[in-house]
């Protein structure tokens, strides 16, 4: 008798967005995803509570909340469960989009505002993770000529947030616009394209990382290192359910709530998207459903404990990019990282230590490689068709419109100038409207060209995907 043969099947490799790093790098890699968005989750309770007039005692608890939803909301991001959660390295925090229609609230109640807001917030989550099945369907109106123009945008839109932190952040510091700061910017910049250049392997992925390691000393002898707060700040503190009064709702507080929660659900899509890209899986209609449902539940989390509208962060979809390491346990591991922040406010104090320029100057490289990142996506559109052309021409010019001239849409009624001054926003629903037109309505959908992965193509058109 011959011998038998046993066939076995090949194994799947593994997807590097799936794969576990060493603790050691892993542990690092993380903590420069949250040096990354520290500075941008932090700038909006800060913001509101100072408008607010809170003490600085009220204020940390707002910040530490802020810092504890941000991490609970990556991991539900990062991790997944019973379909909530994109299950990509997807860094979540407030929303900066959050931070005027709140002003607006503060202004017109005063003292009374928060529990308003908080309220308002709350409905917002759960309008979110509701809606979620029927938004995430809107992919298959995300082509490349579309998400790469809104990808674009999205880099060229934080670039401005860059060039306000290597000033200083402040612009009624004295200080503000300085030599001292744009030179820390400058060396921290400097630093990470030098290391970017000559460091190799894993010492080269970590260059963001250690550009603020190189900038923050520098900056200690200059006296722009305060550490002087770290010793007002509790050691460990548990975040308090509505600490600021019972929520209260009322329907223009909520209203102008929802126009921020459905601007947040479009950049996340768009965000969800470009880092589909950037990691080689393209985000499907299960994918953007169970984002933007993580994204719901973070909210609806936020308005019970004192948190804000949670939204992606594009800055870490260029650090992913940019560091070449898509492994999502890694970003989960800044989740907690984040919620441990949360929890002992004086570690998130000690992030806090690096200085705005040295975050700006890091921050140049992580904005623009978004935009590159969009331009790549750009790539894979067919612009040598006329009517592909006018889409981006148009949607780059309106994205731009409102970081150019911040008062560009003041005329408009506040809901709808709360969409459009978001650049993002105003890009995105203009290059979706126009591919409607030109792709559409009445001729045949833009045609990918040959060298677009078939993967993607199928990605971009499963409508019927259950989600």
């Amino acid at each position: 008798m011959g011998r038998r043969t046993v066939l076995t099947r090949p194994e799947t490799p593994q997807h590097p967005v799936d794969e576990l790093l060493p603790p050691g790098r892993m542990a690092t890699v993380a903590l420069q995803h949250v040096a990354s968005m520290y500075a941008g989750v932090a700038a909006p309770p800060l913001i509101i509570g100072a408008a607010a007039g809170l003490a600085p005692a009220q204020l940390t608890t707002l910040l530490a909340a802020s810092l504890f939803i941000a991490g609970i909301a990556t991991l539900l991001q990062t991790l997944g469960i019973w379909g909530v959660g994109s299950r990509l390295p997807f860094v979540n925090g407030v929303s900066f989009a959050t931070v005027s229609p709140i002003l607006a609230v503060i202004e017109a109640k005063k003292g009374a505002a928060l529990p308003l807001i908080f309220g308002s917030t709350l409905v917002a989550g759960l309008f979110c993770f509701l809606l979620a099945p029927l938004f995430c369907r809107l992919v298959r109106f995300f082509p490349p000529v579309v998400s790469g123009t809104v990808i674009t945008l999205i880099g060229v839109s934080l670039l401005p947030v860059a060039g306000n932190w290597a000033q200083g952040g402040n612009s009624q510091a004295p200080d503000y616009g300085s030599l001292a700061n744009l030179g820390l910017a400058g060396l921290t910049l400097l630093a990470v394209v030098l290391f970017n250049r000559f460091l190799r392997g894993f010492l080269q992925r970590i260059s963001i990382l250690l550009g603020l390691l190189v900038g923050t000393l520098t900056a200690i002898p200059l006296g722009k290192v305060n550490a002087h707060a770290l010793g007002s700040l509790p050691v460990f503190e548990l975040p308090h359910p509505f600490a600021f009064g019972a929520p209260q709702f009322k329907a223009a507080s909520i209203i102008s709530m929802l126009v921020v929660m459905v601007v947040s659900m479009t950049e996340s899509t768009a965000d969800m998207i470009a880092l589909g890209e950037v990691v080689e899986r393209p985000a499907d209609n299960r994918t953007i459903a169970g984002g933007l449902r993580a994204d719901g539940l973070a909210t609806a989390f936020g308005g019970v404990f004192n948190g804000f509208i949670c939204s992606a962060f594009a800055q870490n979809i260029g650090l992913v990019a940019l560091t070449r390491i898509r492994s999502r346990f890694v970003v989960a591991l800044a989740g907690a990282f984040l919620v441990v922040m949360g929890l002992v406010p004086v570690v998130g104090g000690l992030v806090s230590l690096v200085p705005q320029p040295v975050l700006g100057g890091a921050g140049v490289v992580l904005f623009g490689s978004v935009a590159v990142a969009g331009i790549r996506t750009l790539g894979k559109a067919d612009l040598s068709a006329g009517s592909n052309a006018i889409i981006v021409a148009v949607s780059l010019a309106f994205g731009i419109f409102p970081i150019a001239y911040p008062a560009f849409y003041q005329a408009f009624p506040d809901q709808i100038a709360t969409v459009l001054h978001s650049g993002i926003s105003a890009g995105c629903l203009l290059a979706v409207t126009l591919n409607l037109l030109f792709n559409h309505l009445g001729r045949g959908r833009e045609v990918p060209p040959a060298h677009v992965p078939q993967a993607q193509i199928a990605a971009l058109g499963r409508v019927g995907d259950p989600v």
